[in-house]
């Protein structure tokens, strides 16, 4: 088997960069690595994520049920691992995917205030997703934390990654579920043992380079073996 690789983080978090920029520095040294992402907007079992992230099974995130919408983003990873990278990672390759199962954990648990009904929400998505779909289980979590009031701005001038335009999902919408999903996605980053990734130090934002450094240095040692 392979490696599997998260990247995750809330939304403005820079995952999709510095995914991207993990892929380039792993193929640099010669590894076979793959990079993919999630969800997968090319994709016909995305269509159902995209009905949602447009409000049509509700106009906002914190009204439509948590276990349907988590079923949605799984049926799309599963459509990935089957079509798109299974054998790959069967061979031995090295997959880095910006978001993953993670991802329903933080936005989808976010909707559920009693903890009780969260950790059955989470043993259930767990069972769902690495036992009845079969999809892999993560080597490596790595939680990109970048505090909300500094997420927020940098969404401000973000395009929309269904539409290209500005106009903001029900995710990006709502700043009050965006609050709760970062708050829950720093509990669950304790409770679960992710790498925390930060991105601020002494109240400044890093770099984009920094960011990546740290990255690269933890998975080439924790991964790796140095």
């Amino acid at each position: 088997m392979g490696k599997l690789i998260v990247i995750e983080g809330t939304d403005s978090s820079g995952k999709e960069t510095q995914t991207k920029k993990l892929y380039e520095r792993l193929a640099a040294e010669g590894m076979n690595v793959m990079k993919i992402t999630f969800p997968n907007y090319e994709s016909p079992a995305c269509a159902p994520v995209k009905m949602y992230l447009a409000g049509e099974f509700g106009s906002s995130a914190l009204s439509v049920n948590p276990y349907p919408a988590s079923a949605m983003y799984a049926i799309d990873r599963y459509a990935s691992y089957k079509k798109d990278w299974e054998n790959f990672y069967k061979s031995g390759g090295i997959v880095i995917t910006d978001r993953y199962t993670q991802s329903n954990m933080i936005h989808q648990g976010s909707k559920i205030d009693s903890q009780e009904e969260k950790e059955n929400y989470m043993k259930w998505l767990v069972d769902l997703e690495f036992n009845k779909m079969e999809i892999p289980k993560p080597d490596m979590i790595l939680f990109i934390n970048m505090p909300f009031e500094f997420a927020q701005e940098l969404m401000k001038n973000r395009e929309n990654k269904i539409t290209g335009e500005m106009k903001k999902d029900i995710h990006e919408k709502d700043k009050e579920y965006m609050k709760k999903s970062y708050i829950n996605a720093c509990e669950i980053a304790k409770s679960e043992g992710w790498t925390e990734i930060l991105c601020v130090k002494d109240g400044k934002l890093k770099t984009i380079e920094e960011i990546s450094d740290d990255i690269f240095n933890i998975v080439k040692n924790e991964v790796f073996g140095g």
